[in-house]
């Protein structure tokens, strides 16, 4: 939208008539023009006023993905633990609320920086500002961030005591992810496309809403958590042959799942952050809302490829229907498309989709062939499928989108198969180099460090009674009232055994 503005002595000439004098003429147009700076002003407060209400109602939609990875945890894991699962996904949520408004904000998007790390807005200090933005941004941001510990969570589950879970979320939601999100996301950011002088290849790295932010984030560090501590007590026999061992829920997997693709409404399309912009002339039809719903279509259609080409192939490899691996593989071409969802054509969504599908069976072997055991699949779907996600990005990305969207520098690299060379790709390359390197050199030694502070892994006798009775006093489900003894019957039923006499037994209370 173009600045309206007026000026009393431009405008005063112009009604100068035989009949008005100057000092009538430049009377009327400094009433004009304050009339009109009224006006100007009330569209710019109702631009912001959209922006913001939008931007709040994606943030909505991201925090809603929370209560998906909670029913999709409890779901996936074994009926003695649902308890301990959903815990934790609270903890990430709160824990990563605190410890992203202390530091994790600030490190990100602490404005004016370097291109390593943010440096102001510490505690929100200054918020809301110019350079920071306002507190919906904050809240946005927040949602992101917890969503990266909420991977990482379903990694290590079934066999993680609760204090290691209060450290990690607090320090991958408090650091880790910051620091990374800085670069790619933050205007000062080494590797960000949206910095004037961009020191990647003058491209910068698309990660528009987070294949390689917080899928890969969350992804690597589940990974080497669940590789420090060892896989589940059984799930591997002692030949090494792999044991399933089977979440308790199904339902409670496609109700997750069903939330989380609820949410990526808000994840993907949501991060524009703004809504009313025009890509041409005011008036036009076409502007960033329709570049926003182009992004809820490419995220659909990559999601379901990627759920009917894991329907079909583990037919075909396992001989039967399984929701399950469909749930998995839905998620699997969420995470792919998330880096490209706006830059990419509809059609491309289905490439991706398609390939992250069999992206993830492939890490799938290959986990169960080095013994890894992910109760969720998570380091295998997000860090696997979020790495595809970038490549695919820097292969498809056409021109126009990615003018559109970064509009700071038109004529930038594109994807190589559009025709736009090879340099967006050697960025995203670079990208997943640098996330996995980052990630491992920060949560592998704190996973560790407390592993070696015995801190990490709770006991075989506690695993294989579950963590819900012996760390958090009971079970989820009541299985059987009369184990409850407060449970009083209001009758019991007499047994009723053969009589002498001719009559009927009646059974009395």
């Amino acid at each position: 939208m173009g600045s309206l503005t007026c000026t009393a002595s431009d405008l005063a000439p112009l009604l100068l008539t035989t009949t008005t004098t100057t000092a009538n003429a430049t009377a009327i147009a400094e009433f004009l023009c304050s009339r009109f700076t009224t006006i100007s002003a009330k569209f710019s407060d109702t631009t912001y006023a959209i922006d913001n209400t939008y931007l709040l109602f994606s943030a909505y939609l991201v925090f809603a993905m929370q209560l998906g990875f909670a029913m999709l945890c409890a779901g996936s894991v074994r009926a003695k633990n649902t308890m301990n699962i959903m815990l934790t996904n609270v903890l990430d949520a709160a824990a990563g609320a605190l410890s992203y408004y202390l530091f994790g904000f600030a490190f990100a998007y602490g404005a004016p920086s370097n291109a390593f790390i943010g440096r102001h807005f510490f505690g929100l200090h200054n918020i809301p500002s110019l350079s920071g933005g306002d507190y919906s941004f904050f809240l946005y941001q927040w949602a992101f961030a917890i969503a990266a510990a909420g991977i990482t969570s379903g990694s290590i589950a079934e066999r993680t005591q609760f204090v290691a879970y209060l450290i990690y979320s607090s320090f991958l939601t408090g650091f880790v992810y910051p620091v990374v999100s800085h670069w790619f996301w933050s205007a000062d950011g080494w590797a960000s496309p949206t910095r004037h002088n961009n020191l990647l290849f003058g491209s910068g790295s698309i990660d528009f809403a987070g294949s390689g932010v917080v899928h890969m984030v969350g992804g690597i560090a589940g990974l080497w958590g669940a590789v420090i501590e060892g896989p589940r007590i059984g799930r591997f026999d002692r030949t090494g042959r792999s044991v399933a061992l089977r979440g308790h829920s199904s339902s409670l997997v496609v109700l997750g799942t069903f939330l989380l693709w609820f949410g990526w409404y808000g994840f993907n399309p949501g991060s524009f952050l703004t809504i009313l912009k025009s890509y041409g002339e005011g008036g036009t039809y076409y502007g960033q809302w329709s570049a926003i719903g182009r992004t809820a279509v490419t995220t659909t259609l990559a999601g379901c490829t990627a759920a009917l080409t894991t329907l079909f192939s583990k037919r075909l490899l396992a001989g039967h229907w399984n929701v399950l691996d469909v749930c998995n593989g839905l998620l699997g071409g969420f995470a792919a498309i998330t880096s490209g969802c706006s830059v990419v054509e509809p059609w491309a969504a289905i490439v991706c989709g398609f390939v992250a599908a069999w992206v993830l069976i492939g890490c799938n072997k290959v986990a169960e062939k080095l013994k890894y055991d992910d109760p969720l699949e998570a380091a295998q779907l997000h860090g696997g499928c979020g790495a595809w996600g970038l490549i695919f990005t820097g292969l498809f990305a056409t021109e126009g989108y990615v003018n559109e969207v970064y509009a700071n520098k038109p004529g930038r690299p594109f994807g190589l198969l559009m025709g736009g060379g090879g340099k967006l790709l050697a960025a995203q390359i670079v990208q997943v180099l640098v996330v996995s390197g980052w990630v491992s050199a920060t949560m592998g030694p704190l996973f560790y460090g407390l592993h070696k502070l015995k801190l990490l892994r709770i006991s075989r006798e506690d695993e294989t009674q579950g963590m819900d009775m012996t760390r958090h006093g009971g079970f989820a489900y009541a299985y059987h009232d009369e184990d409850d003894p407060s449970f009083k019957p209001e009758f019991m039923m007499r047994r009723v055994g053969p009589t002498d006499d001719a009559s009927p037994a009646i059974t009395t209370p």
